[in-house]
């Protein structure tokens, strides 16, 4: 009795911000890395801080234990360092390594040495990253306090006139961003944005 031994895919990944964007780049690179038409997954006018992207959830499915995940850049994973390395760390979990064309200029191929090497200085400087935070938001605190002022949360960063332009942009056919990145440019929840809209809608007609 024989079996076929499975080959190896390389599973590429194209993400574009906005409907305008042009991915043809991207794509062009990934199939010169040797990325097949078939397994080429691109989200198009979704955000890499979107929790759902439906070709990303579909590249994900794709892979299978000893197969490449390719991508042209580390952006079009996520936004964060920590976005990154959690990918990184999910795709190790599963055996599947992780090829970036473009990282500060080199192609890096985590089933290398070199590669697995420069995740790992990363996760590194995220944790110190992450500690220098904590400790400027200790010592801002302690500043704060010696000198009786308030404690409180984030100031108010929005006015009625961008509420309004919020509002606008929820309306518009052509507008590119999610809700829930526009409430994030007013420095607030989703939910929050439409309560204040809402609020800011009743005064208007109350004064009209």
């Amino acid at each position: 009795m024989s079996t076929t031994t499975r080959t190896s895919k390389l599973i590429g990944y194209a993400r574009v911000s906005t409907r305008g964007q042009d991915e043809d780049r991207q794509i062009a690179d990934l199939r010169a890395a040797g990325v097949r038409a078939d397994d080429l997954y691109t989200d198009h006018g979704v955000s890499g801080g979107r929790a759902s992207r439906p070709a990303w959830d579909w590249a994900l499915s794709a892979l299978e234990p000893g197969d490449t995940l390719v991508v042209t850049t580390l952006d079009r994973l996520g936004r964060s360092t920590m976005d990154l390395l959690a990918v990184a760390a999910g795709l190790q979990e599963r055996c599947v390594n992780l090829r970036v064309l473009n990282l500060g200029g080199e192609n890096v191929n985590t089933a290398t040495p070199t590669g697995r090497l420069l995740f790992t200085m990363m996760a590194g400087l995220a944790e110190m990253e992450l500690e220098i935070k904590r400790e400027r938001t200790r010592d801002s605190v302690t500043k704060r306090r010696a000198h009786g002022k308030n404690l409180g949360g984030r100031p108010r960063t929005y006015t009625d006139g961008k509420l309004r332009m919020a509002r606008a942009a929820l309306s518009d056919p052509h507008e590119t961003r999610t809700a829930s990145e526009i409430a994030n440019d007013l420095g607030m929840s989703r939910s929050t944005m439409f309560r204040r809209i809402k609020d800011m809608t009743a005064r208007d007609e109350s004064v009209t």
